[in-house]
């Protein structure tokens, strides 16, 4: 594990231990974030803990051609009992992901400080977000890094208030990025709910070619 210092530095993705851990400390500068994802790395900490980067190794991706949508999932899409915006409340959605209850964790990631990064991000047009609506009420939504120079979105993370509003975002968002010939969404680690939409792990070594 490297510590990392003011200096805009990362090691490469292969020093990585066996959970993906890669670095220690630096800061939440868009420099540094935007470095970060273009190598690969992301960060991931919990609140009172040091900044930790990570490069997991396998990756959980999706390649938009092989998005699948349930046969329950195509009627409510059918119905269209949601409407979906691109970055009209980006604080909302980020705040919205921190803020929810998830059964695997016992607090959020999403820090203020962290919010404030990801807002600067998406102040300089490189943090996205998209938005579910029902009753002109926000019910849902995702965000993420998008890389638009190497046709890659990262996303960061997704909230639902009512069913199938998170898969609704994720799916629109999907099939926009297939349309304008994105490789590949980057989901980071595995989730059954990204399986079940067509997400699967690649080696770490085939994602960073992407990137490169």
């Amino acid at each position: 594990m490297y510590l990392l210092s003011e200096a805009i530095f990362f090691p490469h993705p292969n020093e990585a231990d066996m959970n993906g851990l890669l670095a220690i400390g630096g800061d939440l500068s868009s420099a540094r974030l935007i470095q970060a994802y273009n190598s690969g790395i992301f960060p991931w900490f919990n609140k009172d803990e040091p900044i930790l980067w990570w490069s997991p190794d396998p990756r959980m991706v999706l390649f938009p051609n092989e998005l699948h949508i349930s046969k329950s999932m195509k009627v409510v899409l059918k119905k269209s009992i949601f409407k979906i915006t691109y970055n009209t409340c980006f604080d909302k959605v980020i705040q919205r992901c921190a803020q929810i209850k998830r059964q695997e964790q016992s607090d959020t990631w999403i820090t203020d400080a962290m919010i404030d990064a990801y807002m600067n991000l998406h102040k300089k047009g490189i943090a996205k977000s998209v938005e579910v609506w029902q009753n002109n009420t926000l019910v849902g939504g995702l965000y993420g890094i998008d890389l638009k120079e190497k046709k890659i979105f990262c996303g960061e993370s997704m909230f639902s208030e009512v069913s199938n509003a998170s898969k609704a975002a994720f799916i629109h968002l999907v099939q926009q990025l297939q349309q304008q010939n994105y490789l590949l969404i980057d989901c980071q680690m595995h989730t059954t709910h990204l399986e079940s939409l067509g997400a699967k792990e690649i080696s770490r070594s085939k994602f960073l070619t992407y990137l490169q």
